[in-house]
């Protein structure tokens, strides 16, 4: 892919990063190990007639805004699915990385060393998912330009009922997890979020200094209710595939 050019605002630790090796702009890190366990194969199984890897693929590539789009994976034919639709596998995760334990931060890391042994860095990156087929280029492109003025970047969602109003089950009875808001009214409670499990965008100086995308200069991307969808169980993935059908009628994989 043509190098990406971008004005990258409050980023003074380049050269640090880069040292004499060759410096990039941004890499997309596509994480799919081929070890799934609640759904067998599930980040090349066919959703809405390609394989789901494909879309987080699609959606880094047509952003335009990443010098490299790779597929991070232990699994040969992850890797040739992955170059078929388009990215780059230029080597596979090792054993630590491949196993259940291992953190996506594991697998960032690990991926950042790679390229360096290469003699490549890169100033910024974007870890996704392969099971984001809601995932748009305008949204990655939304996500890297807020890198230009915070060191870190992940998508959010509001629950859609208020976290406040949780209920547990102890010894076969229902119980209020927060007594205390039982009579607050739903509008005068906090507004919170959760991680969408889609992408996170990280300058790669603040990534090596903490060791974590999770860092305290973290800003918000707000999406929908529409773009999001966990896909985990088997039930997950059919929603996922009626929801995606709906959105987008036209687009060929969902025919």
């Amino acid at each position: 892919m043509p190098e990406t050019e971008h004005t990258y605002k409050n980023d003074t630790s380049q050269n640090d990063i880069c040292g004499n090796d060759t410096c990039r702009n941004a890499v997309a890190i596509i994480t799919a190990r081929g070890g799934s366990k609640r759904i067998p194969r599930k980040n090349i199984r066919d959703f809405c007639g390609r394989p789901i890897l494909s879309y987080s693929i699609r959606a880094a590539l047509e952003s335009g805004v990443f010098d490299e789009v790779m597929v991070s994976t232990d699994d040969p034919e992850i890797a040739r699915i992955a170059e078929k639709w388009g990215a780059a596998v230029p080597f596979f995760r090792s054993g630590d990385t491949a196993g259940d334990y291992a953190s996506t931060d594991d697998v960032i890391l690990e991926v950042l060393r790679e390229y360096e042994k290469r003699g490549v860095r890169f100033r910024r990156f974007c870890c996704i998912y392969p099971t984001a087929p809601f995932l748009t280029a305008d949204r990655l492109r939304e996500a890297m330009a807020l890198l230009d003025t915070a060191e870190s970047v992940m998508p959010v969602v509001a629950f859609s009922y208020p976290p406040q109003r949780g209920l547990i089950v102890e010894h076969g009875r229902v119980r209020r997890k927060y007594p205390q808001y039982q009579n607050t009214r739903s509008q005068d409670l906090e507004k919170m979020y959760h991680d969408c499990g889609q992408f996170y965008a990280c300058r790669t100086d603040a990534f090596l200094r903490d060791g974590t995308t999770d860092v305290e200069d973290l800003v918000p991307v707000y999406l929908s209710d529409l773009e999001v969808q966990d896909i985990d169980t088997e039930e997950d993935w059919e929603i996922a595939e009626l929801k995606y059908r709906r959105l987008h009628p036209t687009d060929s994989a969902g025919i």
